[in-house]
């Protein structure tokens, strides 16, 4: 079993354990704004499983039907999971507003509260793990998911606060306006997953600055070349896919040719992990003097 499938079933155990935490706290206290943060821990659980399954897909080999791989499956999940996001969102806004019309003040304030905030304490340190082993594993889920949790951290300790001073002031009214709030936040994560997540199935290029880095890679190891033109990149889930047109002397050989090409593979896998590299090798006649220059 690979890192990410591990990663993402410790996610599924994570969430379970977060889940029944939450909604311990809001039973204690019967607080609409942790009836939110309970509600979204259900969505982390679900949203868990889906990136399991996607990672379990996305790491089958390439065969006939698929033969550049399955890695955009890891796409589907996210956009998935900001779907889910947003419904829980639109959910919460409907506790708060009935919260609103007839607020209560808190049961057992103080123990529900630090249930609560063991939850976030667990959280936290999950999506940390997750948002760092997800870059440096470059699984779009696992990112996702690490990335949302860290939402939940951050609303949840707002809530926390917000929460405390109920008691004290009397102001009933602030649970459901704090849970309105998460829910808004909510939404603008959930929004902010999905525009991504649909970035990388439009196949957007790579980002400018690695742009600059794959130009400048090409352009010092092609030595023998005259010209590389037509560069194309994108990314699909841990794979990133670079093609261009090599120009080199019309009288050069194959081997030659097959030579530069081979170099070039080796120097671009040694700054890209998991780089599909195509090349399309032309004659001197093609040259389009623009594009990359050899040095």
């Amino acid at each position: 079993m690979s890192r990410i499938q591990k990663l993402a079933i410790g996610s599924i155990f994570v969430g379970a354990l977060v889940l029944a935490l939450k909604y311990a706290a809001y039973h204690l206290t019967g607080s609409i704004a942790l009836y939110s943060d309970a509600l979204e821990s259900i969505i982390n659980v679900v949203t868990a499983i889906a990136a399991f399954m996607a990672v379990r897909v996305s790491a089958a080999p390439a065969d006939a039907n698929h033969p550049y791989g399955h890695h955009k499956v890891e796409y589907f999940s996210a956009v998935l999971e900001g779907v889910l996001i947003i419904v829980a969102a639109l959910m919460i806004l409907r506790e708060a507003y009935f919260g609103l019309l007839s607020p209560r003040m808190l049961d057992a304030p103080a123990f529900g509260l630090a249930v609560n905030a063991a939850a976030t304490v667990v959280n936290g340190f999950w999506s940390w793990v997750l948002i760092r082993q997800g870059r440096r594993l470059r699984s779009p889920a696992v990112t996702a998911d690490g990335r949302h949790l860290l939402t939940d951290v951050l609303t949840s300790a707002g809530v926390l606060v917000g929460l405390v001073l109920v008691p004290g002031t009397g102001w009933a009214w602030l649970d459901p306006i704090l849970a309105a709030l998460v829910a808004v936040n909510i939404l603008w994560s959930g929004w902010g997953l999905m525009k991504e997540s649909i970035g990388g199935l439009m196949d957007e290029a790579l980002p400018e600055a690695t742009l600059a880095r794959v130009r400048e890679i090409i352009s010092v190891n092609a030595e023998g070349a005259i010209e590389a033109h037509d560069l194309r990149t994108r990314h699909a889930g841990k794979m990133t896919f670079i093609d261009f047109h090599l120009v080199v002397p019309g009288g050069m050989s194959v081997t030659d040719a097959h030579d530069i090409c081979d170099r070039l593979e080796r120097a671009l896998k040694g700054e890209i992990e998991d780089a599909l590299i195509t090349i399309h090798v032309e004659p001197d006649d093609k040259a389009k003097h623009a594009g990359i220059v050899v040095l």
